[in-house]
């Protein structure tokens, strides 16, 4: 009875060695001689495609078959045209994924024009980490302070009403008062950042990440002034600048100001349409997770001097999914706060 007993255990040990090994063959067979698409949501030469290119540079190596990765930018309608296509268009078998701008999933809930998508629908892969965001402008401009920027007013460069590089300034208007002056249409962040060293505009949105890996030199000259970050805690490089929920005068604004400080944690965010095997997710996940952490990619990243502290595909798609379903009393006053 012990002799049949450990026939099956073998057996079954066997059947086990097959069935695990079974998905990573079956990876290697698809990928093998094929082409992954990264798609950005943003126009060449900012952070997003800086991040995007890394990735496709390293990620090759950690996919079974040693897929070739492209990247290809999408940029316009405030960041919806990718998001549209990587849900409507895009194949779903795990040869195009995606990295987006990290305010889509909250321009989904507050705006929500020019939506056709369900962002925790997404097959979220991981993220670079979190890096705050923040609204600033050059000490030329003439205004120092929040209360000054309450009297005087400064104009900030967009993409689109769904950019985080609208949203903040138009929040820091309709609750806290400020005189920011939005002026939509620029095509990528890049240009928005373009604009303003040729004095077109005097100041903007942006992630921090993205200032250092394409303008040091203004943090280096000591050009900006820093009216508000947007994060769950303070930034170290700005630590003396005030959050957004920290500008709040009472818990109702400060519930709103944290729903609309929420994409910050997400950093630069991956994912893959709906639809694609979940066996395919996972492998992707792995790759990008192991790829984040090779040390080619954290050197090549420390030289453009953007900084790592990935995230996985759990923790993105938990904090999307708390964005889209936040309590409606919460989203009915950040909708007014974005009018």
């Amino acid at each position: 009875m012990c002799a049949s007993r450990g026939i099956r255990v073998t057996g079954f040990a066997a059947v086990l060695a097959v069935a695990v090994a079974a998905p990573a063959v079956a990876q290697e067979d698809f990928y093998k001689g094929k082409t992954i698409t990264i798609v950005t949501s943003t126009g060449p030469g900012g952070v997003y495609d800086l991040v995007a290119r890394l990735t496709a540079r390293h990620i090759g190596k950690y996919l079974a078959g040693a897929p070739n990765v492209v990247v290809v930018n999408m940029p316009g309608a405030g960041n919806m045209l990718a998001a549209n296509y990587m849900y409507e268009v895009a194949p779903k078998d795990g040869t195009s994924i995606a990295v987006f701008n990290n305010a889509v999933p909250l321009n989904q809930v507050l705006d929500g024009r020019g939506v056709r998508f369900d962002a925790s629908k997404f097959n979220w892969l991981g993220s670079t980490g979190g890096r705050n965001e923040a609204v600033f402008a050059f000490r030329t401009a003439g205004v120092l302070t929040l209360e000054e920027l309450r009297v005087k007013e400064l104009v900030v460069g967009s993409t689109g009403p769904g950019s985080s590089i609208a949203i903040y300034p138009t929040v820091m208007n309709n609750m806290l008062g400020a005189k920011f002056r939005i002026v939509n249409g620029y095509k990528s962040s890049t240009e928005v950042f373009l604009a303003m060293e040729r004095g077109e505009i005097n100041a903007r949105s942006g992630s921090l990440a993205s200032i250092s890996a394409g303008f040091q030199k203004w943090l280096d000259e000591q050009r900006l002034v820093f009216f508000a970050q947007v994060g769950s805690r303070r930034d170290k490089d700005i630590p003396d600048v005030p959050l957004l929920t920290e500008l709040a005068r009472n818990d109702d604004e400060r519930r709103v100001l944290a729903l609309i400080s929420a994409p910050a944690e997400l950093g630069q965010p991956y994912l893959a349409p709906p639809g694609v095997p979940s066996a395919r997710v996972q492998h992707l996940r792995e790759g990008l997770a192991k790829s984040l952490r090779d040390a080619e990619f954290v050197s090549d990243a420390k030289r453009a001097q953007v900084d790592l502290d990935p995230i996985s595909g759990d923790e993105i798609a938990k904090i999307v999914h708390d964005v889209v379903h936040a309590p409606e009393h919460v989203v009915a006053a950040a909708r007014n706060a974005l009018k």
